[in-house]
């Protein structure tokens, strides 16, 4: 099966495109996050995948045939909604079989494919219950074993995590992987959270002002940053301008930086490095000389704020690696060539 294509599709709402020529293939069985802040498109295009709303332009195809025209109903897909939308009248196991009573699914397969996915997602005996006394995580996978009840080809969820506590959050994000590496099923889930992003994903799709600004596997997104957007957007970094000198060596903050390297041509760009690969040491010649203004311990990290050239760095440690410095205390910044990554301004 070839999985799902999106083929430079277009969403418009009168002046205002919220869509912009997205193109994007997604191989059988991958699970994808719609990654981005809020009103860059990434509901909107999961809306159209599910046919509930039309694009102005583009086609939508799935294992080679083109769906665009489809209604939702013919799709044969599963969705999940951020509200879940489960009946409250009806009990765990009527709310599960429902897809397959409106299709006209005998009694006895309505009642085998039920118990089969309570099973999975670990809820068996629960078919009685009523679902208003559920926790949110128990709800939660109901939802998702009630889309799954038609065998779907294509597993659709909008921010379904979202409404849950941090910890219970994390929990499901775990099994919610586990579940579809275990189905194969293609999947795609539309997030704001980055960690969400990063602990689920085979492939991370960055969006902002409607259009895919990166897509690649989490570490390559977190690593390897198509631009300054994406890299500010995931995780934490800092942000730097580097120039070039007259000898051409790479400057940031007034400190030459041996072995780096602008883009052919760039006498400017912006140097993104994560806090966790910036090293304190003493001042010297070979770093950037500042002055520490803040530091935060949060338990399993150490954070340190240091004020350098006019600009605000953040170098974070392990309690094991703590650096020995203190507020108001000089210190000088190394950053490894190696860990930085230079991006077009």
């Amino acid at each position: 099966m070839s999985g799902l294509s999106l083929n430079d599709i277009t969403k418009t709402f009168g002046d205002f495109t919220a869509v912009d020529n997205v193109r994007l293939d997604v191989p059988h069985g991958t699970f994808v996050c719609l990654l981005g802040p809020s009103g860059c498109g990434k509901t909107t295009l999961l809306r159209m995948i599910a046919g509930l709303e039309e694009p102005t332009a583009g086609a939508i195809v799935l294992d080679g045939k083109d769906i665009t025209p489809v209604p939702t109903h013919k799709r044969e897909l599963g969705m999940v909604f951020q509200s879940l939308a489960l009946f409250p009248h009806l009990s765990v196991g009527d709310n599960i079989s429902y897809p397959l009573r409106i299709r006209g699914a005998s009694r006895d397969a309505q009642k085998k494919r039920t118990e089969e996915l309570l099973a999975l997602i670990h809820l068996s005996g629960y078919a009685d219950r009523p679902v208003a006394k559920l926790s949110g995580g128990q709800r939660q996978r109901v939802a998702i074993a009630r889309a799954l009840a038609i065998s779907p080809k294509l597993f659709l969820l909008d921010e379904p995590l979202s409404a849950l506590d941090a910890k219970l959050r994390e929990a499901m994000q775990v099994e919610l992987r586990q579940l579809q590496q275990k189905l194969g099923i293609t999947t795609i889930v539309v997030t704001h959270d980055q960690r969400e992003a990063m602990t689920m994903a085979d492939l991370v799709v960055v969006m902002g002002n409607g259009r895919i600004r990166q897509a690649a596997s989490p570490i390559e997104i977190y690593r390897k940053p198509a631009d300054a957007f994406v890299a500010d957007f995931i995780g934490s970094t800092n942000l730097l301008e580097v120039t070039t000198d007259s000898a051409g060596r790479a400057i940031v903050l007034g400190q030459a930086i041996a072995g780096l390297k602008l883009p052919a041509g760039a006498s400017k760009a912006s140097l993104s490095i994560r806090p966790e690969d910036v090293h304190l040491d003493m001042p010297g010649k070979d770093a950037i000389g500042g002055t520490v203004t803040f530091v935060r311990d949060l338990g399993g990290t150490i954070e340190t704020f240091v004020e350098a050239g006019g600009a605000s760095i953040v170098s974070v440690a392990t309690p094991r690696e703590r650096p020995n410095v203190k507020q108001g205390q000089k210190v000088g910044v190394v950053l490894p060539p190696e860990s930085c990554v230079v991006l077009p301004q």
